[in-house]
């Protein structure tokens, strides 16, 4: 029941954000594009309705990730987060009424049984709770600098694949922090109460850092295709929350000879998302974005 339940919490939210990257694509190709960061873009988002509908699909994806998070650790609930990627394209197909090729169910096929053969060698335990700022602060500074640098090497891109890749992956490290301070903040909440919960910074951070994450993940839909952003989303998070885990939460996985079958798992998860990468998104969504 310790791991069901966190299992459970994480595919729940894995689900939600699947519907919510379809919304939130097709509200991102519906408004003008531009070159640039454009602050106007979330007003202009705001007002369609489609969006409104993914971001409350973000919110109930959230409920079930911090429930996730206060019940298991971040090496066991954030890798679920790559099932967001074939559940986005198999409900973006079902939804808009267009079929993957079964290049694409296989390129699905490879990314579960990928996920599976990783967690299983992994086998990730808990850890603490807790992270003293001693961890905190290398955490904070390295992914903070990752973020920036991939920023600025999006901006240097034109549109496409490269820049939604590079702005992908900077949302990724940044959900992957915001999970990390949403557990530290959830056992505040758990061990103090409510009051203590709204004094503690982590909740202030995990709140900054995942608007901070929504807004690259909006840039990075406009940049490029879905299956552009969406994979370096997906894999960068789970890699990221996987450090994290181990570097604040002392969170243990396998290693030696488990190598050999955790890199097997990740390569078909890879392989898997290449795949998906290069299915058209024109085959899943119809919506031209005007100039």
């Amino acid at each position: 029941m310790q791991v069901v339940l966190p299992v459970l919490f994480a595919l729940c939210a894995a689900l939600s954000n699947g519907f919510a990257v379809v919304m939130q694509r097709v509200a991102a190709l519906s408004v003008p594009r531009s070159d640039r960061f454009r602050l106007g873009l979330m007003w202009d988002l705001l007002r369609r309705p489609v969006w409104l509908g993914g971001i409350l699909a973000v919110i109930a994806a959230a409920v079930f990730q911090a429930s996730a998070l206060a019940t298991g650790p971040m090496t066991v609930v954030q890798p679920l987060f790559v099932t967001e990627l074939p559940l986005a394209l198999i409900i973006g197909s079902r939804v808009l009424r267009r079929r993957l090729p079964p290049r694409g169910w296989l390129a699905v096929g490879c990314v579960v049984v990928g996920l599976a053969v990783a967690m299983a060698a992994l086998s990730p335990s808990a850890g603490t709770d807790h992270a003293s700022m001693v961890r905190w602060m290398p955490a904070l500074a390295g992914c903070g600098g990752a973020v920036v640098l991939l920023s600025l090497v999006a901006l240097r891109q034109p549109e496409g694949r490269v820049r939604a890749g590079c702005l992908g992956a900077a949302a990724a490290i940044a959900y992957a922090l915001t999970a990390a301070l949403m557990k530290s903040s959830m056992f505040v909440l758990g061990e103090d109460g409510v009051p203590s919960f709204f004094l503690a910074w982590q909740t202030y951070a995990f709140a900054l850092v995942g608007m901070s994450a929504l807004f690259l993940l909006e840039n990075a839909m406009q940049a490029g295709p879905l299956v552009a952003s969406q994979p370096a989303l997906t894999l960068g998070d789970a890699l990221v929350s996987l450090a994290l885990g181990v570097a604040l939460y002392e969170e243990r996985v396998r290693g030696g000879w488990w190598l050999v079958p955790e890199l097997l798992g990740a390569t078909l998860v890879a392989v898997g998302a290449v795949t998906l990468a290069r299915i058209p998104l024109a085959a899943l969504v119809h919506v031209q974005a005007p100039r």
